[in-house]
């Protein structure tokens, strides 16, 4: 350990922040410095290391060949020290940090949240709402539930729902839909941003694909689905986004097809990480939340 005295912990922190979040103003804000005291604190360590960490260019700093190898150890070391300190508060401070869209925050798992804290009273969840997966290894989060095919490097992922997809709309809507075939007489709520088509279900129906009447475009998934409650046309939806909606009548599934998209809801956590109580409890809590939904869905299916 003699070989750390000669580089101060400050300016190593300087460094690490700097690469793990790429540019000095970013590091300044979370170390609470001054952009200007970021970059001494760094061409310090470089003079006490004998090394330059970063090349100096028009965009910025860039890590050299030696800053990358040095800095993925840095990191490694920092994130076992930010451990360490995090087990002096988990005797009084329980938090699970969960990362997921906002989507799947407000139309699914909002309403469950009451029931893991009365299981679960002394955990505080925090809900990190965004589309973008964060480093898990590198940040607070728990724990990241994604859609997509189970693929993130770095993340060892646990498949929680493979999505199918299908048609909903209104009561008023879907009573005017005898048959597929009167698709074509309905505006198609279209969501911009989506990872799914019609084509797949139209396949699962056995049927041709028609030709919708041209309706609302979205960015947004909830927004999509409101639009569909308020009556504005047909939408395709997967299980969780359209649960509640479906169980309480506001939104109908009109034909009983649906269809596999090859995407799912996933869990997916730090490969690196210790998994913790809490975290162990809420993957068990979730799976049993997601199970009676599915319940649900079979009853909707048995009722029509």
């Amino acid at each position: 350990m003699a070989i750390l005295n000669r580089v101060h912990l400050n300016g190593l922190r300087a460094v690490e922040t700097v690469a793990r979040l790429g540019s000095l103003a970013a590091a300044a804000s979370e170390l609470k410095v001054s952009a200007s005291a970021v970059s001494q604190q760094i061409k310090r360590t470089e003079k006490q290391l004998g090394q330059t960490l970063f090349e100096r260019t028009a965009s910025g700093l860039v890590l050299t060949e030696f800053g990358t190898v040095f800095t993925a150890r840095l990191g490694a070391g920092f994130r076992e020290l930010a451990q360490a300190v995090a087990l002096a508060d988990e005797a009084s401070e329980c938090t699970l940090v969960v990362s997921v869209a906002p989507a799947f925050a407000s139309k699914w798992l909002l309403p469950r949240l009451s029931r893991h804290f009365a299981r679960h009273p002394n955990v505080l969840l925090r809900i990190d709402a965004s589309v973008r997966l964060a480093d898990l290894d590198r940040s607070d989060i728990d724990i990241a539930i994604r859609l997509g095919d189970g693929k993130w490097p770095g993340g060892r992922a646990e498949l929680l729902l493979a999505q199918e997809v299908f048609p909903v709309c209104a009561p008023v809507i879907a009573d005017k839909l005898k048959s597929i075939d009167d698709l074509a007489l309905t505006c198609a709520i279209t969501d911009e941003r989506t990872m799914i088509t019609w084509d797949s279900w139209f396949e699962a129906a056995g049927v041709k694909p028609v030709t919708f009447l041209k309706g609302a475009r979205f960015t947004d998934p909830m927004l999509c689905l409101e639009s569909a409650i308020a009556g504005h046309g047909v939408m395709l939806a997967w299980q969780l986004l359209t649960a509640d909606a479906l169980a309480d009548g506001r939104l109908v599934a009109p034909f009983g097809v649906r269809a596999e998209s090859g995407l799912g809801y996933w869990l997916v956590t730090s490969a690196s990480k210790r998994e913790s109580r809490k975290l162990r409890d809420f993957k068990i809590w979730i799976r049993e939340e997601i199970e009676a939904t599915m319940a649900q869905f079979g009853a909707l299916d048995s009722a029509a």
